[in-house]
Order: structure tokens, then C-alpha cells, then sequence
């Protein structure tokens, strides 16, 4: 199966490019999750990547997949935080100079965890399409590599190596809850089910402030929106106007894309901490709060979601936990309506 420049094909050689860079993460079932929704639930857990995300699989298909003449010249990127921090994270390992642009949204812990690569962080404007210019900037005077945050093939197909995975570890799965921003992460991974399955529902979900492909979805073309201040922090950002690859991706593959408020995003993350004993991020958190909230819908047959990631302040996490810690006592009893 084809979806424009990017082929299953290209997905198993990126697995076998970042096997060494990468966590094979497991996939656990959610035994209350399923009692909720009715039908198996198993979480996948990328947070348990080096970089706490996700993002190191398409950073590291990227770097790994570059020329002698591009790794001398370094690269840069732009990011909400989990990005920037895996790029910084394998041009380290790779012995190459990295550049990260991020907006003043982004989170000092996101920020100082880039620092801490080594790496250098440039923070530009209030929004990810302000960061890009002095990304894009740097690509046309210096010659850098851009190491786009979702829109590149080397980076949809691996973060389409999570597909494979949960394949392999639950063949019969019905329905996949992920995580939206850009569409690099739902575009690899349901390129990848969907050759296997293509009866798997594949269900974005995304917060409902800010959600520049729900906006682009029904606008029928990549429009920009402003950044708005978000728990789901590392799902702000606009597609970019100019984008190539994932905007067809999404819209060819993806079965539904449904919206959690900052309330709902707030209890997941709670539930998370208290029930499951995992600290997931607000953007790593959406489909649990879609089955919490109910609005998954009904779901039928097994059912899997990716933690896309943990990289949220503990301070913040325990404030969360304790402005929920009522909902949470009480949550034995809650029934789905």
C-alpha cells in the first residue's frame, strides 16, 4: 500500500534503520479503560522512549538517512518541544550540529531538556509557524537539513514503525485512537494497519483549542491558525500552508478525528497518574480522555491508543492530580452513560 511518497515498503526499512536508536515499547492492556469502553483497551507506550516521545522514531530515520554532505552542514527544526528534544537527542548520537527553533508557547521543561543535548534552541514568536521562519531561514543561508517536524516521508514512515508494532502485538485490532497535530504519527500509522487492516478504524483525536487539522479538514485545504495555550501542548502548530504529505495522508486514511476539551485532557492525565501509574503529557493523554469522556463513540472489537508522550513538569502533574483527587476517589462508581 501507497499513500503518495510513502510505501509500507519505506516503513519496515526505517525500521530496520532506527532498530538501534529506538525502543520497541510495549503494548498493555487497560483492564478499567475496558471496562469503560466496553471492549479490550491496550495503551501504547511511548513515553517510555529515551526522549519520553514518540518523536525520536522519525528524528532518528531522518538523521540516520542522511548524506555525508548534509551531516556536515548539521540540521535544524522546528518543534513544540518533543520534536526539537529527539532531533537534539540522535544528532548527538550521530555526531551532528543541531539547531532547534521553538515559540515562547512551549514549556521551559520542553526547553531545557533541548539544552541539555547540547543542542542550540533559538525561541522565536508566539506561534510554531513564527519558530519555522528562522528554521526555514537557516536551511536557505547555511545550507542545514531540515528535519521537518511531521511533514517528510522519512519521518511519517517512522513514526509509521508504532503500526507495526501494535500489529504485530494485537493482529486483531479494531479500532486505533492517536494523537493529531501535524499528521505525521496517524499518517504512518494508519498507512501501516490499514495494508493489514483495512477494516481498523482509525480515529484521531486532538484538544479542541488550536487544532490546526481539524481546521484544515473542514476548510478542504492546510489553513493557519493561531496557537492557543493548551495542556495538549505538544499538538499546537499549524500543517504549514505549503504542506506536501501528510494533509492527503490524513484525509485518505483517517476514519474520524474527534476533539476532548482541556477538561477532559486534565482528568485523562489524572487518570493516568492515578489508576494506570503512568505520567502522560496533556498531547499524550487525548485518547483517554475520548474514552473517558465518551466521545469515542461506540466503540466494537479490541482497541488501542499510543501515550504519545511524558514530558510534562511534576509540579504540573501533581497539581492536576490533586485538583481531581474527588473525581478521582469517586471513579469505582462512574458508569458510562
Amino acid at each position: 500500500m501507497s499513500a503518495g511518497p510513502v510505501t509500507l515498503g519505506d516503513i519496515y526499512a526505517a525500521r530496520a534503520r532506527i532498530a538501534g536508536a529506538v525502543r520497541r515499547t510495549p503494548l498493555i492492556p487497560s483492564p478499567w479503560l475496558a471496562q469503560f469502553a466496553g471492549v479490550p483497551v491496550h495503551l501504547k507506550l511511548e513515553s517510555l522512549q529515551d526522549t519520553g516521545s514518540f518523536k525520536v522514531r522519525g528524528a532518528a530515520n531522518k538523521i540516520l538517512g542522511l548524506t555525508e554532505g548534509q551531516r556536515t552542514r548539521g540540521v535544524v527544526t522546528v518543534s513544540t518541544g518533543n520534536h526539537g528534544r529527539a532531533v537534539a537527542h540522535m544528532a548527538r548520537r550521530a555526531g551532528v550540529k543541531a539547531t532547534v527553533c521553538v515559540s515562547n508557547l512551549v514549556p521551559e521543561n520542553k526547553r531545557a531538556a533541548i539544552r541539555a543535548t547540547g543542542a542550540e534552541l533559538v525561541v522565536q514568536g508566539r506561534s510554531q509557524d513564527e519558530a519555522a521562519e528562522v528554521a526555514f531561514e537557516l536551511v536557505e543561508t547555511k545550507g542545514m537539513t531540515m528535519v521537518n517536524p511531521f511533514d517528510d516521508p522519512f519521518v511519517i514512515a517512522g513514526q509509521g514503525t508504532i503500526g507495526l508494532e501494535i500489529l504485530e502485538d494485537l493482529p486483531d485490532v479494531s479500532n486505533l485512537l492517536v494523537p493529531v497535530s501535524g499528521g505525521g504519527l496517524i499518517g504512518g500509522i494508519a498507512l501501516a494497519v490499514k495494508t493489514a487492516r483495512p477494516q481498523c478504524r482509525v480515529i484521531g483525536v486532538s484538544m479542541e483549542n488550536g487544532a490546526a487539522m481539524y481546521q484544515s479538514l473542514k476548510a478542504g485545504r492546510p489553513v493557519q491558525i493561531p496557537d492557543v495555550d493548551s495542556l495538549a501542548d505538544s499538538l499546537q502548530g499549524g500543517i504549514f500552508l505549503d504542506n506536501a504529505y501528510t494533509f492527503r495522508l490524513v484525509r485518505e486514511l483517517m476514519d474520524d478525528l474527534i476533539l476532548v476539551s482541556e477538561d477532559d485532557i486534565a482528568a485523562a492525565m489524572a487518570y493516568a497518574f492515578d489508576r494506570e501509574h503512568l505520567v502522560v503529557e496533556g498531547g499524550g493523554a487525548v485518547g483517554i480522555a475520548a474514552i473517558l469522556a465518551d466521545k469515542a463513540g461506540r466503540l466494537a472489537g479490541p482497541t488501542a491508543m499510543v501515550l504519545t508522550g511524558t514530558n510534562v513538569a511534576s509540579p504540573r502533574v501533581v497539581e492536576i492530580v490533586n485538583a481531581h483527587r474527588d473525581w478521582l476517589d469517586g471513579l469505582a462508581q462512574l458508569k458510562r452513560p
